[in-house]
């Protein structure tokens, strides 16, 4: 293994992660990884596999150039997605939250934003 490119990559997730305001275990829930497999990557333990690295990429919204450490600094405007630069990290874990929910839960989270919006 290239522990120096695992350390690279584990880095940049984490620096992804922590600016989407999401959790080890809400990153690997959303890419169908154990929260344990998650840990080893983030912490430079693991190189992902090609499927890996390309759900981490659309997962936390980087390119992989930043993750392999050839683009901009994670974190930067650059690194994030272009239609979502202005979000907050909050709104980022409501989403996410959100997708959890069954239709119900989700129709009575509606209605009350609506609500707080009076």
């Amino acid at each position: 293994m290239n522990e120096k490119l695992a350390s690279t990559i584990g880095k940049a997730a984490r620096v992804a992660r922590e600016r989407l305001g999401l959790t080890q275990v809400e990153v690997a829930g959303r890419m169908d990884l154990s929260p344990i497999v998650y840990n080893r990557l983030e912490r430079g333990r693991m190189l992902p596999s090609v499927s890996t690295l390309v759900r981490l990429c659309e997962t936390l919204e980087v390119s992989p150039e930043v993750l392999l450490g050839h683009g901009a600094p994670a974190g930067r405007a650059r690194a994030r997605a272009p239609v979502r630069d202005e979000e907050p990290a909050s709104l980022h874990q409501l989403t996410g939250l959100a997708r959890k929910l069954d239709e119900d839960q989700r129709q009575a989270l509606l209605l009350l934003a609506k609500l707080l919006l009076r």
